[in-house]
């Protein structure tokens, strides 16, 4: 069983609608703490990104934020983490990411967190990393993604072990126990092969 010591969280930059979702990621934050796992994440202080950031914080639990630069020059980051990387764009923020964190976590959100995510599903499918990464389809938020990937998968385009890239939990409070059932890592990921 892998020892997860740090997770990555992806999530979105807004508030949603729902409410549901902000009370799911303070609990999120507050287990972490409880647990001794370092909060990874974007760096912002903004929509569920700061919720959980907060959260995790207040409970006594370490985070650090990575933000690039022209984020953070428009006063969007998070000023007090547990430590904060400004680096220089979008790449370097996941690749970072990547290098200091021990698993992923998918919360629902936007655009940026399905960039970040099939970054980490594609580098997985190559080989570069074998990391666990956790779909939360909190309020069936990803079912429409999912139906997708069995629509390539059935098409063709996409092998069938890919289902096994990453698990689907329905729930936040479902993170902790899943990432504990991990098998521990057998890929030694080349960093310059991204």
């Amino acid at each position: 069983m892998t020892q997860i010591s740090s997770l990555c969280v992806y999530c979105g930059s807004r508030i949603p609608r729902d409410p549901a979702h902000i009370d799911a990621a303070k609990s999120l934050g507050k287990a972490l703490a409880e647990n001794g796992i370092r909060l990874v994440y974007g760096g912002g202080h903004v929509g569920l990104m700061g919720v959980i950031a907060d959260a995790t914080l207040n409970s006594g639990g370490q985070v650090t934020g990575i933000i690039p630069g022209h984020l953070h020059d428009i006063e969007v980051s998070h000023e007090k983490l547990t430590e904060l990387h400004i680096v220089d764009s979008m790449h370097a923020r996941k690749e970072k990411m990547f290098q200091t964190s021990d698993a992923f976590a998918v919360l629902p959100g936007g655009l940026g967190t399905l960039d970040e995510t099939f970054e980490m599903v594609t580098w997985r499918q190559l080989r570069l990393h074998d990391k666990p990464i956790i779909l939360v389809n909190y309020k069936n938020y990803w079912r429409p993604l999912l139906d997708l990937m069995a629509h390539m998968i059935e098409a063709g385009f996409v092998e069938e072990q890919a289902r096994g890239y990453f698990t689907v939990v329905e729930e936040l409070k479902d993170i902790i126990p899943a990432l504990a059932k991990a098998p521990d890592a057998e890929v030694k990921p080349d960093i310059s092969k991204f």
